[in-house]
């Protein structure tokens, strides 16, 4: 009997999907991929990839880039603290992407799956990754109902996924097995009767396919409501780069005011009064919904007239309207200053 390894290489060899970072073994650019592909669908990260890998095609042409360059590059792909990660990581570099499993572990942002996905797959060393993908494949074909955020299920799916590494094609079997939770094992109407391990499937010869994999924690999902307020002074408007401690940090945006409820009269309100005095803002773009990972943001886009002679509120740049696009902002601006037909 074919061993489960086996399978999925055979499987892999005629399915596999043609991705660009497949056709290197430069450990920086399957680096990068890696990256750009941690909470990001294949489809979506392809352009980013591309683009990063033209305009930073090495560790020090990265690292010698800005922050805001890389944020701007990054910009719209959500989860920024990966992109400031990777410019951290690749300035510790020196140049020269390392050559062992510790010193890739030891880079900023990576944990021990993109760690063992680089040196698999870039330098054949047998580390075996586990992953959403792989969770489920493991769960499904040989019937574990530990929880995988358990403590004792990220061991035992762990020592499953070693133990099951094809040592010859170490790689090839990590793609493997991701490709075929993506493709076949998907979470939801998996293809079971096209599954060429469908006869060992114990989640299936026990109808338990959609029970499993098990997971022990829901996600705590909290509301915030956001207040933008575009503000035209002649030619320019105000941005104003986030701070740390919060979502989007180093991003850049027009001024805010937060409100604790979506009935709450912001604009009557002590931090609008402080940029605006008694002048009134106009609604220009009623509230969207922005879906992050813990939080739902309501937000919307107001518009506020100032005088050229109105002095700067501190901590605020005035720049050309023309040039926003410059800046790197979160994808929700873009949205809403594209609904309001402003700046960008």
């Amino acid at each position: 009997m074919k061993s489960f390894a086996s399978i999925l290489l055979d499987w892999y060899d005629q399915h596999k999907r043609d991705l660009p970072w497949r056709h290197t073994r430069d450990p920086y650019l399957i680096w990068l991929s890696e990256i750009i592909l941690q909470q990001t669908r294949v489809a979506q990260g392809m352009e980013y990839y591309l683009r990063f890998a033209k305009r930073f095609p090495t560790p020090l042409s990265l690292a010698e880039a800005s922050e805001d360059e890389v944020l701007k590059y990054w910009q719209g792909l959500g989860y920024y603290s990966r992109a400031r990660n990777l410019h951290a990581a690749a300035k510790s570099m020196a140049g020269v992407f390392p050559r062992s499993y510790e010193g890739v572990r030891a880079l900023k942002g990576v944990g021990d799956y993109t760690a063992a996905a680089i040196c698999s797959i870039a330098y054949q060393m047998p580390y075996a990754v586990v992953d959403g993908n792989v969770y489920r494949v493991l769960a499904r074909v040989f019937g574990i109902s530990i929880a995988i955020d358990s403590p004792e299920g990220k061991k035992v799916f762990m020592q499953k996924a070693q133990q099951l590494l094809d040592g010859k094609r170490p790689g090839d079997y990590n793609q493997a097995i991701m490709d075929f939770g993506a493709m076949v094992c998907t979470p939801v109407s998996p293809q079971c009767d096209a599954c060429p391990l469908a006869k060992r499937c114990k989640a299936r010869q026990e109808k338990r396919v959609e029970e499993l994999p098990v997971k022990m924690q829901k996600t705590k999902i909290s509301s915030r409501y956001f207040h933008y307020i575009y503000v035209r002074q002649g030619n320019n408007t105000w941005l104003h780069k986030r701070g740390p401690g919060d979502v989007w940090q180093n991003l850049y945006e027009p001024p805010l005011v937060e409100s604790q409820t979506p009935e709450e009269n912001w604009l009557a309100g002590a931090a609008y009064k402080r940029l605006f005095g008694r002048r009134k803002a106009m609604l220009k773009v009623p509230p969207v919904k922005h879906v992050l990972s813990h939080r739902v943001i309501y937000a919307d886009l107001s518009e506020v007239d100032l005088p050229s002679s109105c002095p700067v509120a501190e901590g605020f740049l005035c720049v050309s309207a023309k040039e926003i696009p410059q800046y790197a902002v979160s994808r929700l601006v873009q949205k809403l200053l594209e609904k309001a037909k402003v700046g960008i």
